[in-house]
């Protein structure tokens, strides 16, 4: 990464009203409350400094994919759960920032007050980027800080359209990420073994292309892995997969020979039904998948392959769970990996994604893994590229 970043613990914001960008899209339980709020609890730090400074702080955040406002997409539930988590500060709804009434709130906004926009995704400006909201946006603050390293890779109005127009600077667990990732990478010791997983496939599939010749081995499982299988000619059942992405499996596995790295995919796997809540489950071979059935986790011989490669590593990481792992049934495959990789002494291992999170969260032996990431597929794209575009927008 070329360039320097200026981080709140480096500059002196002192008074100011700040605009903070965090990544707060958290999964909710069914009766909306936060699921899992690691994410939300790796911003405290960035808060609690902000607030030290005696500044004022405006949250913005996304939460899922809306298309129309959906009330499901709501804030609000985060809100309350960082009202819990910040006693000594009361954390306020803006239900519109635009309106008169939201104006009026920014404007009377007091010093024991953290007021939170809702969901900056209801407007469809935010990921068009649009110049004009970006300016409005701007206008409620005195500085912009990014903290959402999750996010840092979308060309975003909240992440780099108004840097144009407020001094920004960098958040501490933006810094963490930063630092951490790049000094976990810039050298990376050997075996380098990297885990691909998660059912989201089009971006995963294009960055297994970025790790060949830099890994040594590529473990693939859940839909990454399906479609890898598929372009060499296995039945996958009725699991889903996209035929733009079979051509470039098919590119990446020949290409993956000339780079020197071994592409690992599952032997045997878990079959089931898509909601399995009974014992018709079945491990079969990859050779031996039924057309009627699903691929719901990776199998006990696949398990001890991946095993053994995990307990020679040296540099893991992680991105993406190898099954449908909200399902307890099909969860086993992804407890086996998060278990191999934190009892493996000898390996610096990054883990990152939401859906990654989500399956490995209250789990015991988390202090084992060398850098948990907020992100996923900014994770991915640092990786790749050793920058992204919230983290440019950054740099003075």
């Amino acid at each position: 990464m070329k360039g320097h970043i200026n981080y709140i613990d480096r500059a002196h914001i002192n008074n100011k009203t700040v605009l903070l960008r965090v990544d707060f899209n958290v999964a909710l339980t069914k009766s909306a409350k936060v699921a899992d709020d690691y994410r939300i609890r790796q911003a405290i730090p960035t808060i609690n400094y902000l607030l030290s400074k005696k500044n004022k702080i405006i949250i913005v955040s996304h939460l899922g994919r809306p298309v129309n406002k959906e009330s499901e997409f709501s804030l609000r539930p985060v809100v309350s759960h960082l009202n819990n988590l910040l006693t000594k500060n009361k954390v306020i709804l803006v239900d519109d920032f635009l309106s008169d009434k939201g104006q009026k709130i920014i404007k009377n906004q007091k010093h024991n007050e953290i007021l939170m926009l809702e969901n900056i995704r209801f407007y469809k400006e935010e990921q068009k980027n649009i110049d004009s909201f970006s300016k409005k946006l701007s206008s409620i603050a005195d500085v912009y800080v990014n903290d959402a390293f999750g996010v840092s890779h979308r060309k975003n109005a909240s992440v780099t359209g108004v840097t144009k127009y407020l001094p920004s600077y960098g958040g501490l667990l933006l810094k963490e990420e930063i630092e951490t990732i790049s000094k976990i990478l810039d050298n990376p010791k050997k075996p380098y073994v990297a885990i691909i997983g998660g059912a989201k496939i089009s971006t995963k599939i294009e960055f297994v292309d970025k790790l060949l010749g830099f890994t040594d081995f590529l473990l693939l499982g859940g839909g990454v892995a399906d479609t890898m299988l598929k372009a060499l000619g296995y039945e996958i059942g009725k699991s889903l997969v996209n035929n733009k992405e079979i051509k470039l499996a098919k590119k990446l596995y020949k290409l993956a020979k000339k780079k020197k790295t071994t592409i690992i995919l599952p032997l045997d796997v878990v079959i089931g039904n898509a909601i399995s809540t009974d014992d018709s489950l079945e491990t079969k071979k990859i050779s031996d998948v039924p057309k009627n059935k699903y691929i719901l986790d990776i199998g006990p011989e696949t398990e001890a392959k991946f095993g053994s490669i995990l307990s020679e590593a040296k540099t893991i990481i992680w991105n993406g769970p190898l099954g449908y792992f909200e399902n307890k049934l099909f969860r086993r495959g992804t407890d086996f990996i998060y278990y191999s990789i934190t009892h493996n002494k000898n390996a610096l291992s990054i883990v990152g994604g939401g859906s990654t999170l989500a399956a490995i969260s209250k789990k015991e032996y988390l202090e084992k893994i060398t850098h948990i990431s907020t992100g996923g597929g900014a994770m991915l794209e640092f990786i790749e590229k050793g920058t992204l575009p919230g983290i440019q927008a950054l740099i003075k």
